[in-house]
């Protein structure tokens, strides 16, 4: 049983080429920081003197490295990595990145983050010319089909480019050649973020600007969308806007900054942190209740809190103490132990919210599972009241972009009313930020938004779920 009731995307990739022969350590410790976007896998590839590399399994990055792997099976200036939460395709070391892909010519190390919602028709096209699959992910599809068009094509560049323009849905892209070429692509409506970084020895390729951060990158910029770079011995050789937006809609997946990116990053020119405090101010003003304290549900909540706090003028209190040596996953045998799940993770403080009116902010409520045994423990610690304020509006529809939810019905938000959710999960009151105060807290982003999975818009692609789980013929 996974005791989060939060929705999940797909992957972390980075890449770097690097002047010193340690692209390897440098991406682990990429890999490390991004790793709250995927817990399932991971894996690392290098470009060594014309060849590809690879080590991956399933697990955190801290289980599937090791240091004589990295000092003595991985040597090279080129590297990608990937950590994997499968959102297409099951957990299965098979669909563990990057997916290594040999062509007439060369090889190529793939990494992907995003869903690709045409996925089994290039699938099913590339069979017919001969092209064999070993796992189930739509990642080993986009792969494959960079390596058919640069081998049609005759050239790295020009193939990565026409397979760019087959390829529908979300996808950044960060691939290793055994060219010496570590090449990056983001789709064209910008749904995922990727950015790029530079220190003295060469440069880097990141999902979050966070993972620039910690492995000693300057951050410089993010790749546009429909952007191709690519880079060779530290230097950018290339980088264009090739892959065009046909109807210039949609835009960056606005959970990016609502729950998926570390707070720590800057995405496409607007803090996490500046636009998480700013959701919480939002919802203070649109949401405002008479409380003693306020505080937010660790982790995915304590920005807003502070937000919160500021804005309405109620005093910022932790009100429990979490348990940081526990997985983000549990398996539990009874129902009865299940039910303890969230205890044994977030236990309340009583000290603090005995006999207390509770403002109690989180990022958001997907089936409500968790946030009624939050609410639940509070009020079982003594707590008077408690608000509920939630920093994203009801979600209340699938996404096929890149998130873990494949039906409208595990969406409380699409079964029942706010009041019937305040209810069901024994809050006091209930208030979600609007679809426009959100907007607005993110307002300096470059880019625009992606937020189909509370209107309905874009989201609702005419594919089934067969489709997109893409199983293995």
């Amino acid at each position: 049983m996974n005791i989060s009731d939060k929705i999940h995307e797909e992957c972390a990739v980075f890449g770097v080429s690097t002047r010193k022969e340690e692209a390897a350590g440098i991406t682990y410790n990429g890999l490390l920081t991004l790793q709250h976007r995927g817990q399932e896998g991971a894996g690392i590839a290098v470009v060594s003197r014309g060849k590809i590399l690879y080590h991956k399994n399933l697990g955190l990055v801290s289980e599937v490295f090791s240091g004589n792997v990295l000092k003595n099976r991985l040597k090279g200036h080129i590297a990608v990595g990937h950590t994997r939460y499968s959102t297409t395709g099951s957990n299965t070391l098979e669909n563990v990145g990057p997916f290594i892909t040999e062509y007439l010519t060369g090889r190529i190390a793939t990494a992907h983050n995003g869903n690709i919602t045409n996925a089994l028709e290039l699938r099913k096209q590339l069979k017919g010319y001969g092209v064999d699959f070993n796992s189930s992910s739509d990642s080993e599809v986009v792969s494959a089909l960079i390596a058919y068009h640069i081998t049609k094509e005759q050239d790295t560049l020009k193939g990565v480019i026409k397979a760019g323009g087959y390829l529908k849905g979300a996808f950044s892209l960060v691939i290793a050649s055994s060219e010496n070429k570590l090449i990056a692509v983001r789709d064209p409506k910008g749904y995922r973020p990727l950015c790029i970084g530079k220190n003295s020895d060469g440069m880097a390729v990141a999902s979050e600007s966070c993972a620039l951060d910690t492995c000693g990158f300057d951050f410089i910029r993010d790749v546009r969308p429909g952007e191709v770079v690519i880079i060779e011995n530290g230097v950018i050789t290339y980088e264009e806007v090739v892959l065009k937006n046909d109807d210039e809609s949609d835009g960056l997946c606005i959970f990016e900054y609502i729950y998926f990116a570390r707070h720590d990053s800057i995405i496409d020119g607007l803090s996490v942190y500046e636009a998480r405090v700013n959701m919480g101010a939002v919802l203070a003003r649109e949401y405002p209740v008479e409380a003693d304290i306020v505080c937010g549900v660790p982790d995915s909540g304590l920005e807003a809190a502070i937000g919160y706090s500021m804005m309405s003028k109620i005093p910022l209190v932790p009100a429990f103490v979490k348990n940081r040596y526990i997985g983000r996953s549990f398996i539990y045998p009874t129902q009865d132990m299940r039910d303890y799940a969230v205890r044994l993770k977030l236990n309340p403080l009583r000290a603090n919210v005995e006999g207390k009116r509770i403002v109690l902010v989180d990022d958001s409520i997907v089936r409500g599972t968790t946030s009624e045994k939050i609410v639940r423990s509070l009020k079982n610690a003594g707590a008077r009241e408690v608000h509920m304020r939630v920093s994203s509006p009801p979600f209340r529809h699938t996404c096929h972009y890149g998130t873990d939810i494949d039906s409208p019905n595990n969406l409380i938000a699409n079964n029942m009313s706010i009041d019937e959710i305040c209810r069901q999960i024994g809050a006091d009151s209930l208030g979600y930020i609007s679809i426009e105060g959100l907007k607005e807290a993110c307002k300096k982003c470059r880019l625009s938004f992606c937020t189909g999975c509370f209107t309905g818009h874009k989201c609702n692609v005419s594919v089934k779920k067969q489709d997109l789980e893409e199983v293995k013929e």
